[in-house]
């Protein structure tokens, strides 16, 4: 596919997302000049009906499929009916009609949260199914994980081309800083840089500060996707990370430092932590298409923090920060 893969239509369902628009960013550099956004309200991918009119209309060959419902843990424990049936619904049925419809490749994007809640550290493909997700993530992990058996599925019976890729925490420009269902980098930047602009003297972070994470640079994942979708076309899922692991603790240290909040961290115990550890093997994406993560994470959380601060001051009533 790599040699005329600039020539192909490609559809990036939820390309209006955070990632969708670095992903369409990083395709248009490459060359790829046939490329459609599948997304709300035009198509609404929990429904059937909307996935079939979809093909019919756009007659895609590449289906890069990122749409997904999202949150952080508090939006997970509230939401997991939600997060569980709309992730498999999208899931199942483009990749059902994709086959139908006979397209050439199907990318599905997964999540670390499919693996185990205990995965020794770093995480690799091959202990996915050595238990199971840490609870708060679980039904959504599970939902995206579906994915990979019904591509494998298909791939056995059909041999359909479809791919899976299991993303590590995603953070950077233009990620959602929505305090009801931010992730921790965003939640956690708008929390310092509020409570600096406002003289507060201190912020309250979930859990006890000890659980630790893998954050990927959210430019360093499009192109991860793009040389996947370009090279890749085995059945084996493959990581795509930064490859570092870093703790809740020193996290907030360091946004703190580059935000310019002084004053006092206290940590809500009563809050769940989420996964205790998360740090991916990233040596399959290197051997098998060549991806290794460039930006560094102080210069990813500066270039996050820069664009914040820009947004924020560009909001009517927002006293402008420096």
């Amino acid at each position: 596919m790599a040699e005329n893969f600039t020539q192909k239509r490609i559809v990036v369902t939820g390309g209006r997302g955070f990632l969708g628009k670095h992903l369409l960013s990083c395709l248009n550099e490459r060359g790829c000049r046939h490329l459609t956004v599948v997304d709300l309200p035009e198509y609404h991918l929990v429904h059937g009906e909307d996935i079939q009119r979809m093909y019919r209309e756009i007659r895609p060959e590449i289906v890069i499929h990122l749409a997904a419902r999202v949150g952080g843990i508090g939006f997970n424990q509230v939401n997991p009916a939600t997060l569980f049936y709309e992730n498999l619904m999208m899931g199942v049925q483009l990749l059902h009609e994709g086959w139908l419809q006979g397209i050439e490749k199907f990318v599905g994007i997964g999540t670390i949260c499919a693996y185990p809640k205990f995965t020794p550290v770093p995480f690799k493909e091959e202990d996915l199914w050595n238990g199971y997700p840490e609870e708060t993530n679980a039904p959504y992990g599970l939902a995206k994980k579906m994915m990979l058996v019904q591509a494998q599925a298909y791939r056995q019976q059909y041999g359909f081309n479809a791919i899976f890729l299991l993303p590590v925490n995603l953070y950077g420009p233009g990620d959602n800083f929505d305090p009801s269902s931010s992730h921790v980098i965003p939640a956690l930047i708008k929390k310092c840089v509020d409570a600096r602009l406002q003289g507060e003297k201190e912020i309250v972070v979930w859990g006890t500060g000890e659980a630790t994470r893998e954050f990927f640079y959210v430019e360093d994942a499009a192109k991860a996707i793009v040389l996947a979708a370009e090279k890749y076309d085995k059945s084996e899922p493959v990581n795509i990370g930064a490859g570092f692991e870093i703790s809740i603790r020193d996290l907030v240290a360091l946004i703190a430092e580059l935000t310019g909040f002084s004053g006092r961290i206290v940590w809500d115990k009563s809050r769940p932590d989420g996964q205790p550890r998360r740090m991916l093997d990233t040596h399959r994406a290197y051997r098998e298409f060549g991806f290794q993560a460039k930006t560094g994470f102080r210069e990813g959380l500066r270039k996050t923090i820069d664009w914040y601060v820009r947004q924020r001051n560009r909001e009517p009533g927002n006293g402008r920060i420096s």
